[in-house]
């Protein structure tokens, strides 16, 4: 899969970027894609994988989130819990018709007033980072990040690792990925801070 996600946590929040380029093969379909779709109003899914599945798997997940609310008096699960939700749903369905999505959640815990970063496989597997990446991104900046990435680190210095990280992939990569979304999520909710292409104009 030729998608790069890119996700650092900060203090109080986390940043998602990810290519906007919709591609199979040698072709490329799209340059404005929306890869890191809101779960809540205070979490994000960076997610990479063919695009029928990225749509398929985050609007399920999403509207099961949604549900929930409306069913137990507009309470919204922690991101905590909504990561093992989604890891649960991947597990699950592995033995019939598993997605092919591997995905960045960030999100905004009202209650501790801190951001959580969420890394998931394709398989169910879940782990709790301060940083990740997923697609071909992985390859390139993880040790950039683990370099530079700190504890307490603001909005702008983890804006800062996450610019570095697409430098390096504008460098070193083999793939053309002009564009990236960059989002946000921290008390004020989910926000889009960047883009390269307006996701609007599809």
């Amino acid at each position: 899969m030729g998608d790069s996600i890119i996700g650092v946590k900060f203090s109080g929040g986390v940043i998602i970027a990810a290519d906007q380029s919709n591609a199979r093969s040698i072709l490329v379909y799209q340059s404005n894609l929306d890869k890191i779709p809101s779960l809540t109003s205070h979490s994000m899914l960076g997610c990479s994988g063919p695009n029928a599945d990225i749509v398929n798997f985050s609007e399920f997940i999403a509207k099961n989130l949604e549900l929930y609310r409306l069913s137990n008096d507009d309470m919204i699960l922690s991101p905590h819990a909504q990561a093992n939700f989604a890891r649960g749903e991947l597990a699950k369905a592995l033995r019939k018709g598993p997605f092919q999505v591997n995905a960045l959640l960030g999100g905004y815990d009202v209650k501790s007033k801190e951001g959580e970063l969420y890394w998931m496989d394709y398989l169910g597997t879940l782990q709790k980072v301060n940083f990740g990446a997923q697609g071909y991104a992985g390859y390139f900046v993880l040790s950039t990040m683990d370099r530079e990435w700190k504890e307490g680190m603001n909005e702008a210095e983890a804006l800062e690792v996450v610019k570095h990280g697409i430098s390096n992939l504008g460098t070193r990569l083999l793939l053309n990925q002009p564009n990236w979304l960059i989002k946000v999520v921290d008390e004020k909710g989910v926000r889009t801070i960047e883009f390269g292409a307006d996701p609007a104009d599809c």
